[in-house]
């Protein structure tokens, strides 16, 4: 698994702890560093490849990350009928 484009995030030059809010303005905080990250759709579709549960990945809490895998989960099964 390539993992290069981490080193490119800006979270690398940010704590860890940003990334794993235990509230929701933590959470907008973490989305803020997100907005702008050259790596964003990466980092998004590294978590959800491997269910990564906890934190802000590619701008998208623990949340709107299970919404997008029943999302695509839902639209795979529907264009396999």
């Amino acid at each position: 698994m390539d993992t290069n484009w981490m080193a490119q995030g800006l979270c690398a030059e940010k704590p860890p702890e940003l990334f794993f809010p235990s509230d929701g303005v933590g959470v907008d905080v973490a989305r803020r560093v997100c907005a702008d990250c050259p790596v964003k759709a990466p980092c998004l579709e590294h978590a959800l490849r491997n269910r990564i549960d906890h934190g802000v990945w590619g701008g998208c809490s623990e949340r709107e990350r299970r919404r997008i895998i029943k999302r695509r989960r839902l639209e795979a099964e529907a264009a396999a009928r």
